[in-house]
């Protein structure tokens, strides 16, 4: 499974994560991609850059290395609401909007219940493009709903490369990727394969997901990010609908 833009990398600028935004883009030349996205973490994450740093990003070169680059976020979804972490009028203004939930920053509930139910409520935001890691058995959620309000509001889900490093501290990844990639098939809803890279040498790298799609035999076909065009043509789906 080779992908063509890695749609969810961090730079220094996420606070632990090691490379700058050139670094990454010349890894990404190295790999053969034809896209790089860069998310780095919204500014509720322990240690991520200040709101600033998302409303300047119109200084940044659309080309780099030979490689469109798409610049966006990873946002902190904060409460079963859906609230997340960054204005609207900065929202607009990026390529691609990632939605994570993540322990320093999530203050809901936790039940299989109410983890859902807090997904659902982000994917009617018409602005956000991907629910990213949506694996960890730390936030339990029910797979068959998940899939069937992506299908409904052209949201994607990624397949999170770094969730199933050995040294994850995911838990339950492989397992519930396995749910979640057979779940996508039966219901015919496409996903994004993101790296979620701290470090150069990480970019454009999925070799974990690849087996785990090879296991599933989950086609190609659903998988956006194999072509730029492609994942352009699945986030102008989801924009249509502001």
């Amino acid at each position: 499974m080779n992908i063509k833009v890695d749609t969810h990398t961090h730079t220094l600028a996420s606070g632990h994560a090691y490379s700058t935004i050139r670094e990454m883009a010349k890894a990404a030349k190295e790999k053969g991609l034809e896209g790089l996205a860069i998310t780095d973490h919204a500014p509720t994450m322990p240690g991520g850059p200040h709101l600033f740093y998302f409303q300047n990003t119109k200084v940044l070169p659309k080309q780099m290395e030979g490689v469109e680059m798409l610049y966006g976020v990873e946002l902190n979804i904060l409460n079963e609401e859906g609230d997340i972490d960054l204005p609207i009028d900065v929202l607009d203004k990026l390529d691609l909007k990632i939605a994570s939930i993540h322990p320093p920053c999530f203050q809901g509930e936790i039940t299989k219940e109410s983890i859902t139910r807090t997904y659902l409520n982000v994917m009617d935001n018409k602005r956000i493009d991907i629910i990213g890691h949506p694996d960890d058995a730390r936030f339990p959620v029910d797979y068959e709903k998940l899939v069937k309000k992506a299908k409904e509001t052209h949201t994607l889900l990624e397949i999170n490369n770094s969730s199933l490093h050995p040294q994850s501290f995911r838990q339950g990844a492989r397992k519930n990727i396995t749910t979640l990639l057979k779940e996508c098939q039966k219901q015919q809803v496409p996903v994004v394969i993101g790296t979620d890279s701290h470090v150069d040498i990480d970019v454009g790298i999925c070799d974990y997901v690849s087996a785990v799609m090879s296991e599933v035999g989950f086609p190609q076909e659903l998988v956006v990010n194999t072509k730029l065009t492609k994942l352009k043509a699945a986030l102008q789906s989801k924009s249509s609908r502001l």
